[in-house]
């Protein structure tokens, strides 16, 4: 069966939904490997896993598609240039070194897809890799990974992001989080789902994250430059989506000079055509670069209000602003 994707507003009609509902994965964090797998705590996995079937629910209910990443994996994974693809991501890791990683090669190798799919995203502890031998296994801490779990993959925004007909898979700040990207990559690629997509982005280019890029309009991309996201990869992505007909204004929008760390969907959330929830003190400070299209390259403006800059963008009087607390 041929699907035809893509997405062309942030508040418009939901008709499918990507998800990754927590699972192993989550269950293996402990307090001594959370911080080094971006975790600020130890997470109830329970309660995580109740609040994320409620929310699935609720979304059957209103007629949206749920998708799950663990079911789409496996299902790529039946193809052996999927398998050689996600099995490589895995090898990557300089951590590993030589004669591990030709041993944990051979355990995923040895896998049908739904216990490779485990793996990959729950990890490999030393106690599941019996075969495991050499320096670096024998100088591993038994209660460390072989190979790391996914915890933060139910964030699927991050590792991929519809522009159009057209998916960007991201490229994230934390190398720790470049798997999640390129087993969506793998899905993408491999899954008969979405045989024939475009893809705009890849994890190999630079630093660039999903919660960055935030569709205005049908033509007009926002994309949020700091410490997520890089001005190179800003430029590329703008680069792309005038390539490709996809808009006629990129705006970039600094957010690393207002001390933030979040994503430009979280400090400027879309709720219609021409409203955004935002921070008061950020409303109002928040700059953007607007970037257009020429024919030997791009033109990029001086920095001014973003608000105006987004309006003038859209096509609008201005854009009405919801204002949260005080507290940045």
């Amino acid at each position: 069966m041929s699907h035809t994707h893509g997405v062309d507003s942030e508040v418009g009609r939901l008709r499918t939904v990507l998800v990754h509902r927590p699972g192993l994965e989550l269950r293996r964090i402990t307090p001594r490997t959370a911080s080094r797998l971006l975790l600020d705590g130890l997470p109830w996995v329970g309660r995580a896993q109740q609040e994320h079937d409620t929310l699935a629910r609720v979304l059957r209910d209103h007629g949206v598609e749920v998708l799950y990443v663990t079911e789409l994996l496996q299902d790529a994974l039946e193809y052996a240039p999927a398998r050689e693809e996600a099995i490589a991501s895995v090898l990557a890791s300089p951590a590993l070194g030589d004669e591990l990683s030709e041993q944990v090669r051979s355990h995923l190798d040895g896998l049908d897809p739904e216990a490779l799919t485990q793996a990959l995203i729950a990890g490999l502890t030393p106690d599941e890799l019996r075969i495991g031998r050499g320096v670096v296994f024998e100088l591993l801490d038994r209660h460390d990974f072989v190979v790391d779990p996914l915890p933060n993959l139910m964030f699927t925004r991050d590792s991929s992001v519809w522009i159009s007909d057209r998916v960007a898979v991201t490229s994230p700040a934390a190398p720790g989080r470049r798997r999640e990207s390129e087993l969506l990559g793998v899905i993408y690629g491999y899954h008969p789902r979405f045989a024939g997509t475009k893809c705009l982005y890849g994890p190999e280019l630079e630093q660039i994250e999903g919660g960055d890029v935030l569709l205005l309009a049908p033509s007009v991309v926002a994309v949020g430059v700091g410490e997520r996201t890089t001005p190179a990869a800003a430029e590329r992505l703008a680069r792309r989506v005038f390539d490709a007909g996809l808009a006629h204004t990129v705006l970039a929008v600094p957010l690393d000079q207002h001390g933030t760390t979040a994503h430009l969907d979280t400090v400027c959330t879309l709720v219609d055509v021409d409203t955004v929830v935002m921070n008061p003190r950020l409303a109002f400070t928040l700059t953007a670069h607007t970037i257009t299209p020429l024919a030997d390259g791009m033109r990029v403006s001086r920095p001014q209000p973003f608000l105006e800059a987004a309006a003038q963008a859209l096509g609008i009087d201005r854009l009405k602003v919801i204002e949260t607390g005080l507290d940045p």
